[in-house]
């Protein structure tokens, strides 16, 4: 562990950061945690992407797989852990804040093809596989305390149904409904539901759906050779690790579920992670077994060496399971 500490220790600022405050346990105001993090705000890879969001709203998200989509980019500052008051991310946050539907959540510039129940043009709207999104990357930037990011929050808890979030579209969408049956939950929006919530202070409310959203997944883990909701296997595609977290993925996932200690035992989570855990090499790292090309600049964005990026995300999940 002390050798790979020392090799992500020479990596990318970000990786710098998350390594001494996720894996060290280095306070904030720890001269080198401030730097790295300095120096991650301050990168040109990531002020390009804070530039890009500057235009939020120019671009209509055709699929939520779109990996170079701005949504994504968005998420991905999130994780990297920028706040509200970073350079040039209240602009961002304001512009996002500025398209909120009259039930509370925050929209997206959609467009939906006709073929699958849209009408073609672009729509300032919502859907479970964006809005929770939204609302993540809102509570990460600082902002989780903000009364309309409260209430686009407690509405889409309020979508729950007895086996856990359906597909669900506000009504720019028309007849919208993804490849399924309408009264199967789909995984990727509960996981975003449950990634949301993760980011949300604890109440009574949040913690009974932050129990029915995980045991959900938990569920399709456990029945994944019988089940595949709206198209959400879990198969060789789902075991591969790769980086950011745009799609429903095994990594994705155990990032998730791991931020609930309640979760660590579990039988369920123990396979997943033992499944993670077979993926690193002889010295513990991690090398993307499936890329986006959209993040080819990055150095979880090709599959020949390990990734700095990739092995922190891997090795803080396992950190985290103990």
């Amino acid at each position: 562990m002390d050798d790979e500490i020392a090799w992500l220790l020479t990596g990318y600022p970000w990786v710098q950061y998350h390594t001494r405050i996720d894996l060290l346990h280095e306070p904030p105001d720890d001269p080198q945690v401030d730097l790295a993090r300095q120096e991650m705000v301050n990168h040109p890879q990531v002020q390009a992407l804070v530039r890009g969001l500057q235009n939020w709203g120019s671009e209509p998200l055709k699929s939520h797989k779109s990996a170079g989509h701005p949504i994504h980019q968005l998420s991905f500052l999130a994780d990297l852990g920028l706040k509200a008051t970073d350079p040039g991310m209240a602009q961002v946050c304001n512009a996002i804040m500025a398209h909120r539907s009259e039930e509370g959540p925050f929209q997206t510039l959609l467009q939906t093809a006709v073929h699958f129940g849209g009408d073609g043009k672009n729509h300032w709207a919502w859907m479970l596989c964006d809005a929770p999104l939204l609302v993540y990357c809102l509570a990460k930037f600082g902002l989780a305390e903000e009364p309309q990011v409260q209430q686009a929050f407690h509405y889409l808890l309020g979508l729950a149904q007895d086996n856990g979030w359906r597909c669900t579209v506000s009504s720019e969408m028309g007849r919208f409904r993804g490849p399924g049956n309408k009264n199967d939950l789909c995984p990727y929006a509960t996981l975003l539901i449950l990634k949301a919530l993760s980011a949300m202070p604890t109440s009574a409310e949040n913690e009974a759906a932050r129990r029915a959203s995980a045991e959900a997944l938990m569920q399709l883990w456990e029945q994944r050779t019988k089940r595949r909701p709206y198209l959400f296997a879990m198969g060789a595609d789902f075991r591969k690790v790769k980086a950011p977290f745009i799609w429903y993925d095994l990594l994705h996932v155990l990032e998730v579920l791991s931020a609930f200690e309640w979760l660590h035992d579990d039988a369920r989570m123990i396979e997943m992670a033992d499944c993670l855990r077979s993926k690193a090499d002889a010295q513990c790292l991690f090398t993307p077994e499936s890329v986006w090309k959209a993040w080819g600049e990055w150095d979880f964005g090709q599959k020949k060496t390990p990734s700095q990026w990739l092995t922190l995300l891997a090795q803080r999940i396992l950190y985290r399971l103990g």
